[in-house]
Formats: C-alpha cells, structure tokens, sequence
C-alpha cells in the first residue's frame, strides 16, 4: 500500500475515534426550583421589606424568565407587580443583578443601547438565583424606597434558599 494512502487512512481512523468522543452529547440536564423553593424566598424577600416597612411586590421566575411566585402586599402598588416581574426576567436573562446593570448601561457606556430593550429594567432589585455555576431563576422585589432597598429584600430571599440549592 502506498505511505500517503496509509498515512491519509490512519489520519481518518484516528478523527473517526476522536471526533464522537469531543462532540457534544445532544441533550444536557439541569436543576429547576421547586414551587415551593420559590416561594420560600418569596416570602423571606417579602418578609425582609416588611420588616423596613415597606410595601412591595415579589416574583420568583426560573432560569428561562417566567414566573413561578407572585406576592404582592396588600399596599403595594399597582405597578409594583410588573416592575417586579421585569426586574427578576431581567436579572435571569443577563444573569446579574440589575443594580450592575443599570451602572454597566448608563449613557454613553458600550452597552447603554440594553436599555431600550422591551421588559429591562436596570434599576436595583432584580438578583439572580445562581449556585455552583448554575442559574435557577431570580428574584424581583419592587417597592421599597429605591434599587437599594428592593434589593437588599430580593438578596434576603436568595439567602433563605441557598442551602437548598447546594450540591
């Protein structure tokens, strides 16, 4: 057999094996949050604003954006309940806080154009739900006196689970 057909066979035997053992599988498995998970922090982030007295709305979405919790109290207002919603989607689409959010797009930064996306708030009170390198969902806590304070509620509710999230 000539060397250049036996080198060009042996160069396709050995991508044969090494190719299917580098690709990817095509499928992959993940952890989602419980309903009742969500709703424990849920109730601490609620919990810890109405401690500070005050009124506010609190969502829980999963990884995806989509809300598992909603509590709103009893005075909070109306647009708390959207600001909330928007708040977590917005911290489990860019996986970070909103508060970072809002410092990394504030005009005339590189990424100020985020800002005119539908749904993002970049305000504080919008904290992701991320343990060992995997995101869960977030949080969204609208109503208290500013970003720094609905995120301190929303921070609350993420302490409330993390050991339930860890491997």
């Amino acid at each position: 057999m000539n060397r250049s057909i036996r080198t060009g066979l042996l160069a396709a035997l050995a991508c044969s094996v090494i190719v299917p053992a580098m690709a990817q599988q095509g499928s992959f498995t993940i952890r989602v949050l419980t309903p009742e998970t969500a709703l424990k922090a849920a109730r601490a982030a609620l919990e810890r604003c109405r401690q500070q007295g005050y009124q506010v709305a609190v969502t829980v979405v999963d990884r995806g954006g989509l809300p598992q919790v909603l509590l709103r109290d009893r005075f909070a207002g109306a647009h708390t309940v959207e600001m909330a919603i928007n708040k977590a989607w917005t911290a489990a689409s860019f996986k970070q806080a909103t508060s970072s959010l809002a410092a990394e797009t504030q005009a005339g930064r590189p990424m100020s154009g985020i800002r005119d996306l539908p749904r993002v708030i970049a305000a504080g009170g919008g904290v992701p739900i991320d343990e060992g390198g995997m995101l869960f969902g977030a949080i969204g806590v609208s109503g208290g006196p500013g970003g720094e304070a609905d995120e301190s509620c929303a921070a609350a509710g993420l302490k409330a689970i993390v050991d339930d999230l860890t491997f």
